[in-house]
Parts: C-alpha cells; structure tokens; sequence
C-alpha cells in the first residue's frame, strides 16, 4: 500500500514556475514508478509526465516537453514535477500516481497503468 501526498500548488502569472512534490508513504517507494497526471474543467485527467523506479528514464507529454522536468528521491520518498514557462493552458488539478513495475513501459502514459493516486494540488496559471 502506497499513500501519496501532493503539495506545492497555487498561484502564478504566466512565464512563471512552481516545483509539486509528491510524498510516498511506505518504504518501497523505489519499488514503484511515478507519474503526474492533471486535469481541467471539462477534460479527463491527461498524462504530464512519468519517471521510472531508478529515475533514469523520463517521459513527458507533448505539450510539457521542453518546460517540465521530473524526478525523484528515492531516500526522500518524493518525487518532483518541474515547471518552467508555465502557461494559462497548464492550469489544473495536478495529481500524483504510482505503479509497479511490471508492464509498466507499455502503459506509462495510460492512467489505467497506476495503481495509486494522491488528491491533487491545484495549479492555476494567469494571463
């Protein structure tokens, strides 16, 4: 069982920056791979971002690349969403999962892949 705990969330103009964190309860955090998903009003919850258990390998969202980075540490339980030149259309609930390891790079993008989920932060962007 992994409970996750997202902070770091508010308020910024855009061309701005916020760093989320994503604490891990649990001590087989290194076990697990991690993403970021958000969502918008009216949308369903997109895929941002995903790094894997060893955090060498990281994958992002078209839209994010270029702008956002993540990673982890693992002697924190953390993991970490980077966000540079953010933008109004990157306004949204941000929310943290985690997943196994089996099967995972062919579902990493894929919400049904993780298997568990923070509440979110939100992260709102002003023109």
């Amino acid at each position: 069982q992994v409970q996750l705990v997202e902070s770091g969330g508010g308020l910024v103009q855009a061309g701005g920056s916020l760093r989320l964190s994503c604490a891990a309860s649990g001590r087989t955090f290194s076990s697990y791979a991690m993403a970021w998903f958000r969502q918008t009003p009216g949308r369903e919850r997109g895929f941002v971002a995903a790094v894997n258990w060893s955090g060498d390998s990281t994958y992002f969202a078209d839209s994010v690349k270029g702008r956002f980075t993540i990673s982890r540490d693992n002697a924190k339980n953390t993991v970490y969403l980077q966000m540079n030149s953010l933008k109004p259309e990157d306004t949204g609930v941000y929310y943290c999962a985690a997943a196994d390891r089996v099967g995972w790079y062919s579902t990493r993008g894929l919400q049904r892949g993780y298997k568990y989920w923070g509440q979110g932060t939100q992260v709102t962007v002003s023109s």
